[in-house]
């Protein structure tokens, strides 16, 4: 099993966590066929990655601007029959790879999600509630046993068979994190995108796989969190245009009538312990889900009158065009009625 570990990075001022993530794919129990780290657009950032990573191979993002052509191009460039993802703020344990590709015996699995523990880099927050921990980037309360079934991995700790992009292309762009701005669900339509025409395969989960995402303190902002609630809202709207209500929103429902109710009456009973921590909990339990809501509604009102097309970044014509880092084209676009 040849794999190949995909990091895309976009800015200077994470290079020390970028440095870490480069420097633990080197620490590997299952050495990597080949790390290839892409650069979204930034020439200063290009250029010194290039100097201090010697080992791997340093490319230029040539898709569209943003995680989801990022990702495309490391596809389009990598040689593994196995394709790993891993977020330039999160470093991996030794054994993190070996454990994400042991489902992977199974040929019915197409993908595997991993463990994400958070890294706070200034405090932990125990007043933040675990089932919002996806608003960090990492795992969180709710999400089931492992080698249990998934929807989608989270593309921050994930491996993927390289037919799933031979199959239905690559993830699509305009609905994935572009620089700073909080999108995202871009694995997500991805992976309905294939079981949807490969209902026997599966992806799953595992615990056994991890990795310690960096939280800095501005996540740990109340705008931070409304706005990746107001995000994800968006984000679900696009990719249920896409591949319709009933997937791109079932693990959500799951998750709003389950997990946060659960943590909700957990957190209830512990207000006379920890009054304030729980009470904050429950208040952002809530409000979130409201926010998140009402993003849902806004960007299903986006859509009506501008429709979604899917189809993710065609994979060859970025290999054809190798070098050519103005070349781009949309894949999430406007339908003409």
């Amino acid at each position: 099993m040849n794999v190949s570990v995909i990091i895309c990075a976009y800015t200077l001022e994470r290079w020390e966590l970028l440095s870490a993530a480069v420097a633990s794919c080197a620490d590997q129990t299952l050495v990597p066929h080949e790390v290839l780290l892409v650069i979204d657009h930034n020439d200063a950032l290009l250029e010194r990655a290039t100097q201090a990573f010697g080992d791997i191979r340093v490319i230029a993002n040539r898709s569209t601007k943003g995680l989801s052509g990022a990702r495309n191009t490391g596809v389009a460039e990598s040689t593994g029959d196995v394709l790993a993802f891993l977020d330039d703020d999160a470093r991996a344990d030794p054994d993190w790879l070996a454990e994400l590709c042991e489902p992977l015996k199974d040929d019915d699995v197409a993908g595997v999600g991993g463990w994400i523990v958070p890294a706070f880099l200034d405090r932990e927050a125990k007043w933040f509630p675990h089932t919002y921990y996806w608003i960090l980037g990492c795992s969180y309360a709710g999400l089931p046993e492992s080698g249990a079934t998934l929807r989608n991995p989270i593309g921050a700790n994930m491996v993927l068979r390289r037919e799933v992009f031979d199959e239905v292309g690559g993830f699509t762009s305009g609905i994935g994190r572009i620089g700073k701005v909080p999108l995202g669900c871009e694995e997500t339509e991805l992976c309905i995108r294939y079981t949807s025409s490969h209902p026997k395969e599966r992806f799953v989960l595992t615990h056994e796989a991890v990795v310690h995402h960096a939280v800095p303190a501005s996540r740990l902002s109340w705008r931070y969190f409304w706005s990746r609630c107001w995000a994800e809202g968006l984000s679900k709207a696009a990719v249920s245009s896409l591949v319709g209500s009933k997937d791109g929103l079932s693990s959500e429902r799951q998750h709003l009538l389950r997990a946060m109710p659960s943590e909700v009456a957990r957190s209830t009973r512990e207000l006379p312990r920890h009054p304030r921590g729980a009470s904050m909990r429950i208040a952002l339990i809530v409000v979130g889900g409201m926010i998140a809501a009402a993003g849902l509604l806004r960007g299903r009102l986006a859509v009506r009158r501008a429709p979604l097309v899917p189809g993710g970044d065609e994979l060859g014509l970025l290999t054809a065009t190798k070098g050519d880092v103005d070349g781009s084209w949309p894949s999430v676009v406007p339908r003409a009625d």
